[in-house]
């Protein structure tokens, strides 16, 4: 079927005189490949069905937003954490702030690096989980990443790595427009723990594709913000092996726009998914939208989808979130709940769960609600001497702490409940 004209106008804009980046034959084969399927797709519009509760002008315009820089206060998040620190300066990699790039139980390289090799393992990653991902949605804005992306890292996990792995990324350009694309293939048996922090960019376009292997563990966890004009958008592809787990969370403070995508495939027995993520958004100019697709392929799989949003004036939240049980995989447990607190009558909360199930020994669910604060609650906790700006922060906190449950290290969690204290006391 033709695309409409609005698509492929927009389309056409955006692709006029892109610089390719150009590497090994296999990496400039994947890069027109991708090229080719994002002009037959289209950039999305707000007719798409998965884009009708966000509007991706910004994100697919030519020009860049200007985003003004955001002076942070706060000291970096995970600084009592011992990390290797890999730093991206508006999405440029900074070797003279980052660490050295070796861990015990890792391999990291640049992507320019491994793209400019004949032969790499990221040849078979690169572009291919977001290729499978195309299907039955399609997610043109993931193949433009993997055509453009200028920069990113690459990571095998060869054992159980000795300590976590941070991306670091830094905004400090007004017009700045970001494009990576990060590879973890985690080997069987082996362990990784990946944590992201900071804007980026004006706008920032970041894909990330992980293999996890047979016995593998891949845990994530992502803080966006706090640039106030900041647009981002976010994919994760990921295979899950059998036996293994993936798990992924994510908190995002301020920004116009963030869209995260999560295109989770379960490929084999007795895997585990979870995903979760909590956002805190203050004014009408707040959008915030999780997409998500799970699919169950194999026996005993576990998914949990745990999504929480705090919005106040006027702020938008957005969850799109889809369980599909293909035929044959049996014992599935599949869990999703999204859940909205608006703490004015002004916010909104667009919520749209799907389940599609051709399985029938499952146990699926989903669940979304949206209110405000407990005043019973509230009642009881004012009638023990604490204060209302106190009693409320406490009820909000309590209403997060499902999804915050979904990160394994106690203490990278205490961290970011830190970071939600403090923006929940600047927000009174």
């Amino acid at each position: 079927m033709a695309l409409a004209k609005l698509k492929i106008d927009t389309t056409e804009a955006r692709l006029t005189d892109v610089d390719v980046p150009q590497g090994a034959a296999w990496s400039n084969a994947v890069r027109a490949d991708a090229l080719e399927r994002v002009r037959q797709m289209g950039l999305p519009t707000k007719r798409d069905e998965y884009w009708k509760y966000t509007d991706p002008t910004s994100l697919t315009a030519t020009d860049t937003p200007d985003a003004a820089l955001f002076v942070n206060d706060e000291g970096p998040l995970f600084a009592d954490v011992d990390r290797v620190k890999i730093v991206f300066v508006d999405g440029v990699f900074d070797a003279h702030a980052s660490d050295d790039l070796s861990a015990e139980g890792v391999e990291i390289e640049r992507l320019a690096d491994a793209m400019a090799t004949d032969i790499h393992w990221a040849k078979e990653l690169y572009g291919v989980l977001e290729a499978r991902g195309q299907k039955p949605v399609e997610r043109p804005l993931a193949t433009l990443n993997t055509a453009l992306a200028t920069d990113g890292i690459v990571i095998r996990v060869t054992g159980k790595a000795s300590k976590p792995i941070n991306f670091i990324y830094l905004h400090k350009d007004v017009s700045s427009d970001a494009i990576l694309h990060n590879l973890v293939k985690v080997e069987a048996g082996a362990e990784v723990t990946l944590l992201e922090t900071g804007p980026a960019a004006a706008r920032f376009s970041k894909q990330l594709e992980v293999e996890v292997g047979e016995g593998g563990k891949f845990n994530h966890v992502r803080a966006q913000g706090r640039d106030h004009e900041r647009r981002a958008v976010t994919h994760c592809f990921a295979r899950i092996a059998a036996n293994s787990t993936f798990k992924s969370f994510t908190l995002t403070f301020n920004g116009v726009l963030t869209r995260n995508e999560c295109i989770l495939e379960i490929v084999g027995d007795d895997a585990i998914a979870h995903v979760a993520g909590i956002c805190v958004g203050d004014g009408k100019d707040f959008h915030h939208d999780d997409t998500v697709f799970v699919t169950h392929d194999a026996l005993n799989g576990e998914s949990r989808q745990v999504f929480k949003k705090v919005l106040r004036n006027g702020a938008t939240g957005v969850f799109q979130g889809k369980i599909l049980v293909k035929e044959g995989a049996q014992k599935t447990d599949g869990y999703q709940i999204s859940q909205s607190l608006l703490l004015d009558d002004d916010s909104q909360f667009l919520a749209k769960p799907e389940l599609e199930i051709y399985a029938d020994d499952v146990a699926c669910s989903h669940g979304s609600t949206s209110g405000a604060i407990d005043e019973t609650a509230l009642f009881y906790l004012r009638s023990r001497g604490i204060s209302h700006d106190e009693a409320r922060n406490l009820l909000t906190l309590s209403f997060l702490a499902e999804a915050l449950e979904e990160i394994e290290d106690e203490g990278l969690a205490e961290d970011l409940r830190d970071r939600l204290e403090g923006w929940l006391k600047r927000h009174r």
